[in-house]
């Protein structure tokens, strides 16, 4: 818990990718990440947590569905969506927050 608030308190966007290894639509998700990372450089963290793993975390953060990305900026949350994103559509929108 600790290393994830260090994380999220960084100046740069931080996009979360709360995610399940038994989720179908989860398993779409590291391709569209990779290429959102190839498209933002060092413009953004992206980061993936595993929420059978993480259950306290996804308990505190009321995750209930996966995939849910949250993006945080400055240890706020300043974007939450549950479901597959674009990467085209996920740039926009950390663009939004640089």
């Amino acid at each position: 818990m600790g290393d994830f608030n260090k994380i999220i308190k960084r100046d740069k966007p931080v996009l979360v990718d709360f995610y399940a290894a038994w989720c179908g639509p989860c398993k779409m998700m590291p391709p569209i990440l990779d290429d959102l990372k190839n498209r933002m450089g060092d413009k953004a963290t992206i980061i993936k947590i595993d929420v059978d793993k993480n259950q306290h975390l996804a308990r505190k953060l009321s995750i209930r569905g996966v995939p849910t990305l949250v993006l945080y900026k400055k240890g706020k949350i300043v974007w939450r969506e549950s479901g597959v994103r674009q990467a085209g559509e996920l740039e926009k929108i950390i663009s939004n927050h640089l």
